[in-house]
C-alpha cells in the first residue's frame, strides 16, 4: 500500500476506534495481537515497557524524590531498595529519612556526619540491636567467683566492678575477662566507692575508711557514727567525703584528713543513700557548677548545698506522700537536671531547678519494680524476675531479661547497673559493656 493510501486508511481507523466502547476497543486490540507476528509482538512490548513501566523516581529531580520518600516507612524504604541500583542510591542517600528512623528508635544523631549511606547504615544496626533486645539475644552473663560470705556492696566504674563482702575484704574484677585484678583486707563493706588509687568503704561496724589498692593499706579511718553505714560518696576536688549512716545522719568529712566537718541532721529513717552531684542548672538556691549533695532514707530525699560553706542548712525535702503511707525505694538517680526516685505509686522525676514533680511513670504492676538507671531515652528498671528496659519517651517496656535468684536488699545495695550513657541513646559504641551485676546466695556475682 502507498504511503498516502495508507496514512489515509490510518486515519479512518483511528477515527473509528476512538468511537467505540472500551469493550470494543480491547476486543479490536486482542484481534489484532493474534494477527501478529514476531517482530510485531517485540515492538509493542519494547513501547509498553516505556509507556507502562516508566520508572518515576529516575525522572523525578532528586529534592522531589527525598520529599516522597519521607512519606514512606523505612521497612518499605528497605523494600524499594531491592528494585534497582538506582533506587538503592537514591533511597540510601536521604539522609532525614534515615536519621529520623534512627531517632526513633533511641538512637543518638551526630549531624556532623556528612556521608549520606552512613545513616542507612546506622538504621541497619540499630534494627539489629533493637531486635535483639526484645528477642533476649542481647546480654551475656558470667559468675565472679573469689568471696567466701555474703557480698553486700557492689560498684562499677570504667569496665572495673569493686564488690565488698562480709568476709572482711574487698575486691576489684576486670568485667570483660572476669579476673581479679585487687583483692584487699578490709572490714565489712556495706558500701564501696574507687578510683585508680583508693577505695572507700563503707561499713557495718559504723565507721567508713579509705585504702589504698596497689599496697592494700588502710589510709585513712574516718569514726563517728552511731550506726551501720549504707552509702558513700566522695569529691577529691573538693577534698570531701560524704556518709550516710542507719544513726539517721549524713556526715561530712575532710577526705585527705579524717576529720568531721559537719554532722546533717533532719532524717528520721536510716539515710540509705547519699549523692555528691555537680548542679547543672540555675534556680534561686543554686548555679550550675554548684555541688550538690543528696541524702535519701525510706520516706524522703533531703537537698544540701556542698562546698560554699561547711554549716549547711537544708534547701528543700522532696516526698511522695505527705502522711508517710508510701516509702521510697533506695535507688536514687540524680544527674545535676533531674531526680528519680521509685516508690510503690510508681517512679517520680523531680525538675532540679523548681523542685516541681515533671511526671509520675507507671509501669504495669510497679510496686514491685525498683529503679536502676534512668536517662534521656531509656530507664532500666528490675524486680525479682526480671531486667526490663524502658523507652521513657513512650513510657512503655520493650524488653525484659530473666534474672536469677538473686540476694535481695531493702537497703538498695547487693546490685547496680553498669554502664549508663546508652540510656541516653545508643550510637553504635556506648552499647557494650556491664549492663547490671547482683550478688548471689552462694556468694558469687552474676
Amino acid at each position: 500500500m502507498e504511503k498516502k493510501d495508507f496514512e489515509a486508511w490510518l486515519d479512518n481507523i483511528s477515527i473509528t476506534f476512538l468511537s467505540l466502547t472500551d469493550l470494543q476497543k480491547n476486543e479490536t486490540l486482542d484481534h489484532l495481537i493474534s494477527l501478529s507476528g514476531a517482530v510485531q509482538l517485540r515492538h509493542l512490548s519494547n513501547n509498553l515497557e516505556i509507556l507502562l513501566k516508566r520508572d518515576f523516581l529516575k525522572l523525578l529531580p532528586l529534592e522531589l524524590s527525598f520529599y516522597l520518600l519521607k512519606w514512606l516507612d523505612p521497612q518499605t524504604l528497605l523494600t524499594c531498595c531491592l528494585v534497582s541500583k538506582q533506587w538503592n542510591k537514591v533511597i540510601s542517600a536521604c539522609t532525614e529519612v534515615w536519621q529520623t528512623a534512627c531517632k526513633n528508635l533511641g538512637w543518638q544523631i551526630d549531624d556532623s556526619v556528612q556521608d549520606p549511606l552512613h545513616w542507612k547504615k546506622v538504621y541497619l544496626k540499630a534494627i539489629l540491636r533493637m531486635k535483639q533486645l526484645k528477642d533476649h539475644e542481647a546480654f551475656e552473663t558470667s559468675s565472679l567467683i573469689g568471696h567466701s560470705a555474703r557480698v553486700y556492696a557492689l560498684y562499677y566504674k570504667d569496665g572495673l566492678l569493686c564488690t565488698g563482702s562480709d568476709d572482711l575484704s574487698a575486691k576489684l574484677w576486670d568485667v570483660s575477662t572476669g579476673q581479679c585484678i585487687y583483692g584487699i583486707q578490709t572490714h565489712t563493706c556495706a558500701a564501696v566507692k574507687f578510683d585508680e588509687q583508693k577505695l572507700v568503704t563503707g561499713s557495718f561496724d559504723n565507721t567508713v575508711a579509705c585504702w589504698e589498692w596497689s599496697s592494700g593499706a588502710k589510709t585513712q579511718h574516718f569514726r563517728g557514727h552511731t550506726g551501720a553505714v549504707f552509702s558513700v560518696d566522695y569529691n577529691d576536688e573538693l577534698d570531701i567525703l560524704v556518709s550516710g549512716s542507719a544513726d539517721f545522719t549524713v556526715k561530712v568529712w575532710a577526705l585527705s584528713t579524717g576529720t568531721c566537718l559537719n554532722t546533717l541532721t533532719g532524717h528520721t529513717e536510716w539515710v540509705t543513700k547519699v549523692v555528691l552531684q555537680k548542679c547543672k542548672v540555675k534556680s534561686l538556691m543554686h548555679s550550675p557548677g554548684d555541688y550538690i549533695l543528696l541524702s535519701a532514707d525510706k520516706y524522703e530525699i533531703k537537698i544540701w548545698p556542698i562546698g560554699r560553706e561547711i554549716n549547711c542548712k537544708c534547701l528543700k525535702t522532696l516526698s511522695v506522700s505527705e502522711d508517710r503511707s508510701i516509702s521510697l525505694q533506695p535507688r536514687l538517680h540524680f544527674d545535676g537536671k533531674y531526680i528519680v526516685c521509685s516508690s510503690a505509686l510508681g517512679l517520680y522525676q523531680w525538675d532540679f531547678a523548681s523542685y516541681d514533680i515533671l511526671r509520675v511513670i507507671k509501669p504495669p504492676d510497679f510496686s514491685n519494680v525498683s529503679l536502676l538507671g534512668f536517662g534521656e531515652i531509656f530507664a532500666l528498671l528490675f524486680d525479682n524476675r526480671y531486667l526490663y528496659i524502658m523507652d521513657l519517651r513512650t513510657e512503655k517496656l520493650i524488653s525484659r531479661w530473666p534474672l536469677p535468684e538473686y540476694r535481695k536488699s531493702k537497703r538498695g545495695s547487693s546490685f547496680l547497673a553498669g554502664e549508663m550513657s546508652w540510656l541516653n541513646g545508643l550510637n553504635g559504641q556506648n552499647d557494650m559493656g556491664l549492663v547490671f551485676a547482683t550478688s548471689m546466695p552462694d556468694h558469687s556475682i552474676h
